[in-house]
């Protein structure tokens, strides 16, 4: 197999194998990957830098199994910044991606998917993002649809901002920036709050249970995300499916496109939607206080 260096921050960055398929059946290389986390970099990077990663390996392509890996190996090179945060019983020296040069190494060790924290390492106890993740029960998109605009309109009378994604899977991320003030306990009692109402309104529709047997059909409200050290799927990134489909920021507009799916951008044609401007640009404003939007809720819920 051969060796591609590519010189980015300063650095030269071995892609080793770069002719494997990382994608067998779509025919998509390590080198392809790379290419595209290189273009993509200077939207990836803002929501990758400083928080710590979980990152989503296939070495031998998406058809011969994953492992999820957090602590960050001995061999990796002494530029790839890293966080040792607590644990149960310990601590994990996390990966930490600040630059394109550590991105496309990321590449190099087979990482597909980074995942990211929703805190940053210097406050890790306090995120600036809060997400809700709608999980349809089936392979209908609609409902995930008509939810998402259900939750903005009950973020809007919380007077929270909120910025949608398609995940590259099965659903929508609607994500709320945070001022990092309030710690991911209180964080995620808040999203579980905001999703019981929201499902209280739609009963027959929407459901907060996570046992799959007592959803009966509805479409899960998951905030579990929400809490220290869990991640979510990083804007931008690939996704390990079939067709190497891409996480994509979306504008609220575009969730009446008949056309949008989780998976309407892939590797492949999400070029045409990087030359216009980044959707979150407008959608993604600065973070707010929970504080106020606390006492909207408890408002609408006594």
């Amino acid at each position: 197999m051969t060796t591609t260096d590519i010189r980015v921050s300063g650095r030269t960055v071995e892609i080793k194998r770069a002719g494997k398929e990382i994608f067998p059946d779509d025919g998509i290389t390590k080198a392809d990957l790379a290419d595209y986390y290189r273009r993509v970099g200077p939207r990836i990077l803002p929501h990758l830098r400083g928080r710590p990663l979980m990152l989503e390996r296939y070495p031998d392509g998406i058809g011969d199994g994953r492992f999820m890996q957090k602590d960050t190996p001995d061999y990796f090179p002494d530029w790839i910044h890293r966080a040792e945060l607590p644990k149960a019983g310990g601590t994990v020296t996390y990966p930490v991606c600040d630059d394109l040069a550590s991105l496309l190494y990321l590449v190099d060790q087979a990482c597909i998917t980074p995942h990211r924290w929703l805190s940053k390492a210097d406050r890790p106890d306090h995120p600036d993002r809060l997400v809700f993740d709608l999980d349809p029960s089936g392979d209908d998109f609609e409902p995930v649809r008509r939810t998402a605009a259900l939750l903005r309109e009950l973020l809007d009378e919380l007077d929270l901002p909120a910025a949608l994604m398609t995940t590259g899977s099965s659903g929508l991320h609607v994500v709320v920036p945070l001022d990092r003030r309030t710690a991911f306990d209180e964080v995620r009692a808040f999203a579980g709050d905001v999703a019981e109402l929201l499902a209280a309104r739609h009963p027959e529709e929407l459901t907060t249970a996570a046992r799959k047997q007592a959803r009966e059909g509805r479409l899960y409200l998951d905030v579990q995300r929400n809490g220290y050290g869990q991640t979510a799927v990083t804007p931008y990134a690939v996704r390990a499916r079939p067709g190497a489909p891409v996480a994509t920021p979306l504008s609220w507009t575009e969730l009446d496109d008949p056309d949008l799916t989780p998976r309407r951008w892939t590797l492949t044609t999400v070029d045409e939607r990087l030359e216009g401007e980044d959707p979150w640009k407008r959608e993604l404003p600065r973070g707010r206080s929970l504080t106020a939007a606390r006492g909207r809720l408890e408002k609408l819920t006594s």
